[in-house]
């Protein structure tokens, strides 16, 4: 299909084979060492599960990070580390896993978020901030659409990170993945955010590293203009390792993300 290479990432990053091992190694790490819930169910299905990371005080507010991986592949368990720097700085952060492509349509995906976002946000209190990286870029981006979440706990977001979102999804019926993901253009034309509107009165911004493929630099510019919202590159990094930042809690991008520096 005529871009596939358009859409691979991993054959563009030196050494991308290293990074799921990486990824593991240190969000198993981060687990043993913090305060958690793990495996909480927010539905019937068997990856219908999140864990959820608590700071040693009353939690500020609430983040949820919804991993990537083209809705087809990874779970919860390789992300854990990247809620350290929202944990540090007083807040619960929940990581949910969802069902893959091709046995759930997209569409379902996004229903499931929503209920892991509701459950979520039932634990824990005060304000609440989603980050979602590549796919799960596409999911959080969906939740900050009218009628997603319940109308109380979209009233409780205050800031949602796109990280490499898919915005349009419109190009990936162009590639080989299409064979399980099976978006079709009615697919395309309810699941892309380039093609509806967020709610009013939520920052959105759209984060993207400078050495991503072309396809991606697109789809993160596309969002932010039909949108209107925030839209930060930043030079030197790739898709891998451009949500890195989320684990130290000094970086910009955990301050942004925590509406602490949010660009609306």
């Amino acid at each position: 299909m005529t871009l596939d290479d358009a859409y691979a990432n991993a054959a563009y990053i030196p050494d991308a084979a290293r990074f799921p091992d990486l990824w593991q190694a240190e969000a198993d790490a981060f687990r043993k060492a913090t305060r958690s819930e793990i495996a909480i169910a927010y539905g019937p299905g068997e990856r219908h599960v999140m864990d959820l990371f608590l700071p040693e005080s009353t939690p500020k507010g609430l983040v949820v990070f919804v991993h990537g991986g083209y809705w087809l592949r990874f779970d919860r368990s390789y992300w854990s580390h990247l809620a350290a720097g929202a944990v540090a700085k007083g807040w619960a952060v929940a990581m949910p896993s969802y069902d893959l492509c091709p046995s759930v349509g997209i569409p379902d995906i996004t229903a499931q978020i929503a209920q892991a976002v509701t459950l979520a946000a039932e634990r824990v209190d005060g304000p609440i901030c989603l980050a979602g990286h590549s796919a799960g870029g596409h999911l959080v981006a969906r939740m900050a659409m009218p009628g997603v979440l319940p109308e109380a706990v979209a009233g409780r977001l205050r800031h949602v990170m796109p990280i490499s979102p898919v915005a349009d999804l419109r190009p990936l019926m162009q590639t080989s993945m299409n064979a399980d993901l099976g978006i079709t253009e009615d697919i395309a034309a309810v699941e892309s955010p380039v093609l509806g509107a967020p709610l009013p009165d939520v920052a959105v911004t759209v984060w993207v590293g400078g050495d991503e493929r072309p396809a991606f630099l697109d789809q993160a510019r596309w969002l932010a203009e039909a949108w209107g919202c925030g839209h930060v590159v930043t030079e030197g990094e790739h898709h891998f390792n451009v949500i890195a930042p989320l684990a130290d809690a000094q970086s910009e991008m955990v301050a942004c993300l925590l509406a602490e520096d949010a660009t609306s």
